[in-house]
C-alpha cells in the first residue's frame, strides 16, 4: 500500500498531489500567499528599476555639475536630471540659496547679472540653505523607501502565514484519522502532504523577497549616503563663494 502511494505521488507530481489533498482552509491560505507573491514581486521589480535609473541620472548629474566650479551653473541653465536623488538635493539648495542672495528663486535673462552683483549671506542664512537640503535628503529618501514595507511584511509574515496553514491541515487530518480509527500512513499521508504544502510555499514566497529586500535596503541606504555626501560637497562650495562669515569682502563672480 506504502509503495503504491510512493508512486502515485511520483506520477502526479508532490506539489500537485499535496494541493489536490489540501483542506480549504489550506487552499485558502495557498491564495493568499498567492497574493502577497504578486505584490512582493512587483514591488521588487518596479523598485530595481527606480533605484537604477536613479543611480543613472545621478551618475550624469554629477558629471555635469563637477564640469563647472560655479555651484549655480546648472540652475541658471535649468538643466534637469529628472529621477535623480542628487539633483533633488541641488535644485532645493539653490532654490534657498538664490531666494537669500537675490530675493527670489526665479531664474531669468538677468539672472546672471544680478548674480555677480550680490552681496554674500550670512552664515545664518546658510544655515537655511543646509536645513533646505537636509530636507529635500529626508524626502526623497522617504520617496525611494516607499512601498519597502510591503517586501517587509512578506519576509516576515509569509513563513507565519504557512506554518499556519500547515497547523491547521494537520490539526484537520488528525481529527479525520481519529474519526476513521484507521492510524496507518496511507490514511495520513495525504492529509500531511497537503498541509506542508504551505509551508513549502510560504517559503518560495519569503525567500526571495529577502534577497530583494536586502538587495534594496543595501541600495538605497548607498543613495542616502551619497546625498548627504554630496549636501556636505555643494554646502562647501557656497560657503566658499556666497557666505561672508567675517565681515564685508567684496569679489566679483562670475
Amino acid at each position: 500500500m506504502a509503495s503504491t502511494l510512493f508512486l502515485n505521488i511520483l506520477a502526479a507530481g508532490g506539489l500537485t498531489f499535496a494541493f489536490e489533498h489540501a483542506t480549504i482552509a489550506g487552499k485558502l491560505v495557498l491564495a493568499a500567499l498567492l497574493i502577497v507573491s504578486i505584490f512582493s514581486w512587483s514591488v521588487m521589480i518596479t523598485k530595481l528599476r527606480v533605484v537604477r535609473f536613479a543611480q543613472k541620472q545621478s551618475a550624469h548629474f554629477r558629471k555635469a555639475f563637477r564640469k563647472d566650479r560655479q555651484p549655480l551653473r546648472l540652475f541658471e541653465s535649468n538643466a534637469h536630471f529628472p529621477g535623480s536623488p542628487l539633483y533633488n538635493v541641488y535644485r532645493a539648495g539653490c532654490e534657498e540659496m538664490a531666494f537669500h542672495l537675490l530675493g527670489s528663486a526665479d531664474v531669468d535673462e538677468t539672472f546672471r547679472a544680478r548674480l555677480s552683483s550680490a552681496e554674500k549671506i550670512t552664515p545664518a542664512q546658510m544655515g537655511a540653505v543646509n536645513a533646505a537640503m537636509e530636507r529635500s535628503v529626508g524626502e526623497t529618501a522617504l520617496g525611494l523607501e516607499s512601498q519597502m514595507i510591503l517586501l517587509a511584511t512578506a519576509v516576515s509574515g509569509s513563513p507565519f502565514l504557512g506554518l499556519l496553514g500547515t497547523v491547521w491541515g494537520v490539526m484537520d487530518t488528525f481529527t479525520d484519522v481519529a474519526v476513521a480509527g484507521s492510524p496507518n500512513l496511507a490514511t495520513m499521508a495525504p492529509g500531511v502532504s497537503g498541509a506542508l504544502i504551505t509551508t513549502v510555499m510560504s517559503l518560495c514566497v519569503a525567500i526571495p523577497a529577502m534577497f530583494g529586500y536586502n538587495f534594496l535596503v543595501t541600495s538605497i541606504r548607498g543613495s542616502v549616503v551619497e546625498m548627504d555626501n554630496f549636501a556636505a560637497e555643494l554646502a562647501s562650495e557656497f560657503e566658499h563663494k556666497y557666505v561672508d562669515h567675517g565681515g564685508r569682502v567684496e569679489e566679483f563672480r562670475r
